[in-house]
């Protein structure tokens, strides 16, 4: 009989690396030909340390959620402080002051006239809670309506719904023949504007219009402008069509406002929130909506609930260090480092736009992408990828290429020298790689 209270030790003859190997899966890897994955021990600020001691500029945020940085100590002091007091409780039948003064909190600053908040896990589990919310809202209603709206070349997430309801691509290829339906159409632009809104326009059996404010991220960092989506929702609103805003990574000052959709005249009716909305210490995921919409589910018929929960569900834990980093990000400190990062970026991307590598260089707040000519089309398995990325990785920096297209999303603490550090090293890049 075997001793549960001794710990089984890992082989010493192993290093992390090695260890990992053995008994880990990590995410959108082809395990068999991955590089080495490289064992982290702490981060500080913009930048995480390996258990060798070097020290990596993380400029993608460790994807998108670091918005303050590792390991801030203002939120670790109040996560500290909420574990000696409530981990977690179940979230049905009983509440908690965590989670009621986060929605308090956010309710206010969100766009539009959000007056509730669902709370779930993740981004995907967000985007899941406001389709079942509109497609619901139409049944309950009395008035079915089956179909989605949204983007070529979105991504929402990667549970079924969400995975729905983004572009089909290698991310979706073998689930194809198991999603539902939705109409795809092309970003809005000026070419085009008036044929979607037409298009909208006689649309019956549309039940919402889910979309990333202004960015595209997992699509290629794909930029488009706040004037013509504002007439695509304006569209929408005549057809009676649901408003859904996906800010799960636009959200929390990405894009240069606290939201994308601060940047429009037509506010959504839902909106999901996750990655920086903890600042990066844990997942949590929120989906906010109008009080249109909460009623349509308010009924003696218990069959007009909404049916929808996870075991974490408002995690205390979660909910403190969301408005922990709420408190950061709302200092006026924290809008100017946006700002100057914002500047920087600009500066950038007039120093690079005509370099003959450089097949495009989009910007929008915090984000500046650089798409790498490679005499081919664009593509998430292009060969450069792996070039890219381990360049930068041997400088000290962690830029993870959508295939040929690398971009910057840093925490909004990043220094202006660690910035010049991570230009410079682009323009290297764009001559030797």
């Amino acid at each position: 009989m075997s001793d549960i209270s001794k710990p089984q030790t890992p082989s010493s003859e192993l290093n992390l690396t090695e260890r990992d190997k053995k008994v880990i899966w990590h995410p959108y890897t082809q395990m068999k030909n991955a590089l080495p994955h490289i064992p982290i021990v702490r981060g500080e600020g913009v930048y995480v340390f390996d258990e060798n001691g070097k020290r990596y500029i993380d400029a993608v945020s460790s994807w998108w959620v670091n918005i303050h940085g590792h390991a801030h100590p203002h939120i670790a002091k109040k996560v500290a402080e909420q574990l000696t007091v409530l981990e977690h409780v179940i979230f049905a039948g009983f509440t908690h002051e965590p989670a009621v003064l986060l929605a308090e909190r956010l309710l206010p600053i969100l766009p539009g006239k959000q007056e509730k908040v669902f709370y779930t896990d993740n981004g995907s589990t967000a985007v899941e809670v406001a389709l079942k919310m509109c497609l619901q809202y139409w049944d309950n209603k009395g008035k079915p309506k089956t179909r989605i709206l949204a983007f070529k070349n979105a991504y929402h997430g990667d549970t079924f719904g969400a995975m729905s309801v983004s572009g089909r691509s290698i991310f979706t290829d073998a689930f194809n023949s198991l999603l539902f339906d939705v109409d795809f159409i092309d970003l809005p632009g000026e070419d085009n504007i008036s044929y979607l809104t037409a298009y909208i326009s006689h649309l019956t059996d549309t039940a919402c219009f889910i979309f990333e404010p202004l960015i595209l991220g997992s699509g290629g960092m794909l930029m488009y402008e706040a004037k013509y989506l504002d007439e695509l929702i304006a569209a929408c609103k005549q057809a009676g069509i649901l408003i859904i805003a996906d800010e799960v990574m636009t959200g929390f000052g990405r894009t240069g406002s606290y939201f994308a959709c601060d940047k429009l005249s037509n506010k959504p009716d839902i909106v999901c929130l996750s990655k920086g909305l903890t600042g990066g210490t844990m997942p949590l995921g929120i989906t906010t909506c109008t009080n249109e919409i909460y009623e349509a589910f308010l009924s003696d018929d218990k069959l007009k609930t909404l049916y929808h929960g996870h075991s974490f569900t408002a995690n205390p834990i979660a909910c403190v260090a969301s408005l922990a980093s709420l408190d950061i990000l709302l200092q006026d400190e924290t809008m100017a480092n946006i700002k100057r990062v914002e500047a920087k970026h600009a500066l950038f991307l007039q120093d690079i736009k005509a370099h003959p590598k450089v097949k495009a260089v989009r910007q929008t707040g915090t984000i500046i992408a650089i798409e790498w000519e490679t005499g081919n089309e664009t593509s998430y398995l292009s060969n450069l990828r792996n070039l890219l990325y381990t360049y930068f990785l041997d400088r000290g920096i962690i830029l993870r290429p959508l295939g040929n297209i690398i971009y910057i999303l840093a925490p909004y603490i990043i220094s202006d020298e660690d910035l010049d550090y991570i230009y410079a090293n682009i323009k290297t890049a764009l001559e030797e790689v």
